[in-house]
C-alpha cells in the first residue's frame, strides 16, 4: 500500500475513533452506568462481535431479575432457531432501553405507552400490554423483525437494532455491545 494512501486511511480512522469517543452515546441512567475505555474485538469478535464496538462501552451490574430476564432473551432467541449474534442483538437494545428490567407503564415517566424490556409500545402494534411485558413474547416479537431485516447480521448492532426498533436514540445501543457480548458468551450453554 502506498504512504498516501496508508496515511489517509490511518487518518480516517483516527478521526473516526476520535469522534466515537467524544460524541459517544450517554447512557440514560449514568448513575447507573461505569463507562470503560473503547474496545477492540475481543475473543468473541468474529462470532459475537464480528464489527467491533463503536464507541465508549457501558456496562452495568444486573440482579437476578435481570440476569433471568438475559436467560430468556436467550432461550427465546434459541427457540426462534437464531445464533449468539441475534442474542447479543436482542441484548443491547434491552439493556438500553430498560437496563434489562421489565418495566410496566411508568405514567408520566413513560415514553407514549412503552413498557417491557425492549419499551415496545403495545399503539405501534408489538402485542398487548400483557404480551410485551412477557420476555419470550417481547424477545420473540423483536426476533421477528430481526429476520425481516435484509442482512442484518452483516450490520453494525447499532443499524440492526434501530431498524427493529426506530428509536429516537439509534446510537445509543452500540454502547451495550460488549456487555451484551459478554452476557451471551455467559449464559449461552447454562
Amino acid at each position: 500500500m502506498n504512504t498516501i494512501l496508508r496515511k489517509s486511511i490511518l487518518g480516517v480512522a483516527g478521526l473516526a475513533f476520535t469522534g466515537g469517543v467524544f460524541a459517544g452515546p450517554v447512557a440514560a441512567h449514568a448513575a447507573d452506568t461505569t463507562h470503560t475505555k473503547p474496545v477492540a474485538v475481543t475473543v468473541q469478535g468474529d462470532k459475537l462481535i464480528p464489527h467491533g464496538v463503536q464507541g465508549e462501552q457501558s456496562r452495568i451490574d444486573l440482579n437476578d431479575e435481570q440476569t433471568a430476564n438475559v436467560k430468556a432473551i436467550i432461550a427465546a432467541t434459541k427457540k426462534a432457531g437464531m445464533d449468539e449474534r441475534a442474542a447479543v442483538v436482542s441484548i443491547a437494545p434491552a439493556l438500553q432501553e430498560s437496563k434489562l428490567e421489565n418495566l410496566g407503564h411508568l405514567g408520566d415517566r413513560n415514553d407514549h405507552d412503552s413498557q417491557g424490556l425492549f419499551q415496545q409500545r403495545p399503539s405501534s402494534g408489538w402485542g398487548t400490554v400483557e404480551q410485551i411485558t412477557d420476555p419470550e413474547y417481547s424477545t420473540t416479537a423483536f426476533l421477528k423483525g430481526l429476520k425481516q431485516v435484509d442482512g442484518w447480521q452483516d450490520m453494525p448492532l447499532t443499524k440492526a437494532a434501530q431498524t427493529v426498533q426506530v428509536s429516537a436514540y439509534p446510537d445509543h445501543y452500540a454502547q451495550w455491545e460488549q456487555q451484551a457480548a459478554d452476557l451471551v458468551a455467559q449464559h449461552w450453554n447454562s
